[in-house]
């Protein structure tokens, strides 16, 4: 059931058409454009494999061997925590730079599968592919990406009413064999290193827009699937020193093109049904569960930069101010905050039939206060950071001639640092704040869950309005006009 990272490498080398620099990328696991963040999710399944980690990252699945914690659908509490700390185990060792690592797309599906009497419903057939599908891909152990919004084009149209209704991703014909599918999704971030993609529509479809109300499953190599790269950040690092994380974790993000792609009935989960599109996020855990998911990643990641920002004070010889004092100290609160609702979306978890689920308005209350608060990280770090962000060596190959490298030692100098370490502390942070690659998260993390309207409507949709107005009727009722005339009257007598 567990794959090693070699065995996921080899799943890669399956002819998917990946199109980069207007070329065919041919073989992905070598292609300078992706072969290092290969690599780094390659070290996720050598980790979630040895022996030692097993314990942690698995659970068994009926006696019938061990899986990924990333597929689990917890049965209660202790094993929401379980799989918890297994996902953010994994997040540790990409700093949470990988959004959509494996465990996010599982996560989603996993959700689904806990709440399939919806899908059961809605068509027996339809929740028996969905069932399969799941067991398919968590004894396989893949990675799954998905694509579930449209191509932006006229927002204010729908996708039946676009100048090209072959635009998004949509049904163009159905016969016994399953679906045809004709048109574009976005957005598949790590789908070039991904084993399969999953396709719906999370947006709001209107009437008339049946077509492209589906829900499927296909392999990243199916035949007339084409994944257009955007611009590869990795490509354009010039080392591991210079851009640490850029050259290691930049994921890569692709629009997909479905030119006449056949998907198999046992591959389709829903067909042309509106509802039942939004049903399968939110009348389920599935949306819950995959941005859990998200919050424990983030939750890493903001563990990171908290570290990043307290050693940059100590490499400036700053840490002792006071005024830095409170910038790190409001870091640490942040820090604290989403740690704390990642934990409280637990301990008010609550069941969803036989399983045990995150707490809903937890959850969108932490996304509706991180699509806020990473860019105010971010820009608390640039201050912390100052000049020093910029005030570096061009390049690595800087120090292997004598005369600048006794240069870079006299000018980059730090009361607890090196001058090299100084320049590899700094150059980690700007590709974490400041590089092409850090602007790309910061974008991904103001939008990955939806604009903040989006997640403002999921929080007000689950808050228990009720408990708050039923105070304010409480005390309401405790006093009236009438009595309050009453009182004065007696009072003038």
């Amino acid at each position: 059931m567990l794959k090693t990272g070699s065995e996921h490498i080899e799943t890669l080398r399956d002819g998917r058409q990946v199109f980069i620099n207007g070329k065919l990328a041919d073989d992905v696991t070598v292609h300078p454009a992706f072969r290092q963040s290969i690599q780094s999710v390659a070290r996720l399944y050598d980790f979630q494999s040895a022996e030692q980690n097993r314990a942690i990252m698995t659970y068994e699945v009926n006696g019938a061997g061990a899986a990924s914690r990333i597929w689990q659908m917890p049965d209660n509490y202790a094993e929401l925590v379980a799989r918890r700390r297994a996902l953010e185990t994994w997040a540790t060792l990409h700093c949470g730079f990988l959004g959509r690592a494996p465990d996010h797309v599982a996560s989603c599906l996993a959700g689904m599968i806990m709440g399939i009497e919806i899908f059961q419903t809605y068509d027996p057939k339809r929740a028996e592919a969905l069932a399969e599908y799941y067991r398919y891909a968590r004894d396989n152990d893949l990675y799954l990406t998905y694509v579930i919004i449209n191509p932006q084009a006229d927002r204010s149209k729908s996708a039946s009413q676009q100048q090209d209704r072959t635009l998004t991703a949509g049904i163009v014909d159905q016969d016994a064999e399953g679906l045809t599918i004709r048109g574009a999704k976005m957005l598949a971030t790590g789908g070039i290193m991904a084993n399969e993609v999953f396709v719906t529509c999370i947006q709001p479809l209107s009437e008339g827009d049946e077509s492209y109300a589906v829900s499927f499953a296909i392999p990243m190599n199916a035949r007339g699937l084409k994944i257009m790269s955007r611009k590869s950040y990795e490509e354009q690092a010039t080392s591991v020193f210079d851009n640490p994380l850029a050259s290691r974790f930049d994921e890569n993000d692709a629009i997909l093109y479905f030119d006449d792609v056949k998907v198999p009935w046992d591959r389709v989960f829903i067909n042309q049904d509106i509802r039942m599109c939004q049903q399968q996020f939110h009348a389920t855990p599935a949306h819950v569960l995959q941005n859990y998911q998200a919050q424990i990643r983030l939750m890493v990641k903001m563990r990171f930069l908290l570290g990043l920002a307290h050693r940059i004070a100590e490499t400036n010889g700053i840490v002792s101010f006071p005024q830095v004092r409170e910038t790190l100290g409001v870091l640490a609160a942040q820090n604290t905050m989403v740690d704390a609702l990642v934990h409280a979306m637990e301990v008010k978890g609550r069941n969803f039939g036989a399983y045990f689920v995150p707490d809903a308005h937890t959850l969108y209350s932490a996304q509706v206060l991180t699509q806020k608060l990473y860019p105010e990280v971010i820009s608390s770090l640039r201050e912390l950071a100052g000049g020093g962000l910029i005030m570096l060596p061009s390049s690595v190959e800087d120090f292997a001639d004598p005369q600048l490298k006794a240069l870079i030692e006299k000018t980059q100098q730090s009361p607890s640092a090196s001058a090299e370490g100084r320049v590899k502390l700094f150059k980690l942070a700007w590709d974490a704040i400041g590089s092409e690659f850090a602007s790309r998260h910061t974008q991904y993390e103001m939008f990955y869950a939806g604009a903040n309207f989006v997640t403002r409507t999921h929080s007000y949709r689950t808050c228990d309005w009720h408990s708050g107005t039923r105070l304010v009727d409480q005390m309401l009722d405790s006093y009236s006009l009438e009595g309050d005339l009453a009182a004065q009257t007696a009072v003038a007598a």
